[in-house]
């Protein structure tokens, strides 16, 4: 007997709300390779600090339009105005930090890039290119941070990123399969 999505068994936090558990279902836990995909998780991660993850889950769509498709390259060069404009569009997070913050840490990709690392060589590096596979029981068991969350943070401040504690870089960790904290009880922890 085949299940429904309605009735598998997920994860608590994603709730009933049918875009949260769109993330859930095909997303969050998923290794992520991708250059501009991981650039722009790590950008709406910070985006997220002080806020839940569904608020910027459902602007997410609304960032990718106004931060040319999270192409690295053309949001590096996003003059000034072009970020204060941001700041009066609604369908963004309003906060001149967090939206600098997109451009800065364009910037510091390509200097990544003209270190000879990828975005995906750095982050990947922290887990020595393997899924960390966790096995919680209960949300309460997961963690906030980690020791690799920690060395994470410290290493991207220092190559010029921010908006990367170590709590938004292990969500980053989470969102992007560098730790699979699926609980057992989940449908998508074995996959």
């Amino acid at each position: 007997m085949t299940m429904t999505a309605a009735e598998l068994t997920r994860c608590e936090w994603c709730g009933e709300d049918p875009v949260y558990r769109a993330y859930h279902d095909d997303e969050w836990g998923v290794p992520l390779h991708d250059e501009h995909a991981l650039f722009e998780q790590l950008c709406l991660e910070g985006q997220q600090a002080g806020l839940s993850w569904i608020t910027v889950l459902k602007k997410r769509g609304h960032y990718r339009k106004r931060f040319h498709q999270f192409k690295i390259e053309c949001v590096a060069r996003m003059p000034d105005r072009s970020i204060e404009a941001r700041l009066r569009d609604s369908g963004l997070i309003r906060n001149r930090l967090k939206l600098y913050a997109i451009r800065k840490n364009a910037q510091a990709t390509l200097n990544l890039y003209e270190s000879g690392y990828t975005l995906n060589s750095f982050l990947w590096d922290f887990v020595d290119g393997t899924p960390i596979d966790n096995h919680f029981r209960a949300q309460s068991e997961v963690p906030a941070n980690s020791t690799d969350s920690d060395a994470m943070s410290r290493e991207l401040k220092r190559s010029g990123f921010c908006f990367v504690g170590t709590t938004i870089c292990y969500a980053l960790m989470q969102a992007t399969g560098l730790v699979n904290d699926h609980l057992v009880s989940c449908y998508r922890h074995d996959q």
